[in-house]
């Protein structure tokens, strides 16, 4: 038990605390391991191919960080730069990108094919509200039992539905039958 133990203990340990080859950030500094690397100074030029412990000198002396640009190259490329603020000009970037990304939601209004002619115009204003709102409606007409036979009458219900709601928008997707529902996309209109 002895001998086992102390031939797993330190497996267990190195494993626990080795470092992972996949590294998703940039390797920084002494988290070089290289012996050599291709040095861009904080200007961008190229100093050429120097030992890894002198370009983090140079980094030091300018009191900038020593980062791993390129990883697979050979030699790898590191460039002299301000690590902290490469992060935040990156989230910056990114935070940038997701303000400008609109998000379309998916609202679904649903009818039956032997809907009311009030209750049509409710449900229709409801969709404009959507579409003024820039989401895409599905509009769905769900049959029940011997309703299955005359679904004709639930295309109809849903043209009719286009026709109220096409000043503010379109047939993305024409009337299908999906199991025992009709359904048709609206999608807002462009100016």
């Amino acid at each position: 038990m002895g001998l086992i133990a102390g031939i797993l203990y330190p497996l267990l340990f190195f494993k626990k605390f080795r470092r992972c080859s996949n590294i998703k950030e940039l390797q920084i500094n002494e988290e070089i391991r290289e012996r050599e690397v291709r040095l861009i100074d904080v200007d961008g030029n190229q100093v050429g191919v120097m030992p890894t412990r002198k370009a983090l000198d140079m980094a030091f002396n300018e009191k900038l960080d020593l980062v791993k640009v390129a990883p697979n190259a050979k030699p790898p490329v590191c460039r002299i730069m301000d690590y902290g603020k490469y992060k935040y000009e990156l989230a910056k970037k990114e935070k940038e990108a997701k303000k400008n990304q609109k998000v379309i939601n998916v609202k679904e209004v649903r009818m039956s094919p032997n809907i009311e002619d009030h209750d049509l115009n409710v449900k229709a204003n409801r969709a404009i509200d959507f579409l003024k709102n820039g989401d895409k409606v599905k509009v769905s007409v769900r049959f029940r039992g011997r309703e299955l036979g005359h679904t004709d009458a639930g295309k109809e219900v849903l043209l009719n539905f286009a026709e109220l709601t096409s000043e503010n928008g379109v047939i993305d997707r024409h009337p299908k039958m999906e199991g025992r529902n009709m359904i048709m996309y609206l999608v807002p209109k462009t100016e």
